[in-house]
């Protein structure tokens, strides 16, 4: 028998208790068949020990089941924790990558400053002794060609 012949025998056993006749002066009790609701009871408990060892059985896989779902939550979790991790990681070593590339970016382009202005005061220095040494070249340019003049008048 199944689960309705189960419950049909409960419904059977409800009938007779409704059926019965109520004891005189005491409505909440009744005068029922004793044998027959025994025997409503022993085909109840007939079909219990079936019934109850497949709803055991039931819950054994169901655990079972639970538990293999468990473990497989479980690993899930850890290669996600697993992976997060890695992601972070990575992420992290591209952000100090990215801090420092920055810095030898700002580095270099103050080094390049740096440079440009000693060269330009380096250039400004030399372009000064050129011009220094250009204006005493020319000062005795003038001075040799002044003498050169001085000494032509006196021939003349």
């Amino acid at each position: 028998m199944d689960e309705t012949g189960v419950l049909e025998l409960i419904d059977e056993l409800n009938d007779l208790i409704e059926d019965s006749k109520p004891v005189f002066g005491k409505p909440n009790l009744r005068q029922v068949d004793i044998n027959a609701a025994y025997q409503i009871m022993d085909e109840i408990r007939d079909i219990f020990p079936a019934e109850f060892a497949q709803a055991r059985q039931t819950m054994r896989e169901r655990d079972a089941l639970l538990e293999e779902a468990s473990i497989q939550a479980n690993r899930a979790i850890e290669d996600a924790r697993s992976q997060a991790m890695t992601i972070a990681s990575e992420q992290e070593i591209v952000r100090i990558s990215q801090q420092q590339a920055d810095q030898i970016l700002a580095d270099a382009r103050e080094l390049e400053r740096q440079t440009r202005a000693g060269a330009e005061d380096y250039a400004d220095e030399v372009f000064g002794h050129v011009e220094q040494s250009l204006d005493t070249l020319l000062n005795n340019v003038r001075r040799c060609r002044d003498r050169l003049n001085a000494n032509s008048m006196i021939q003349r």
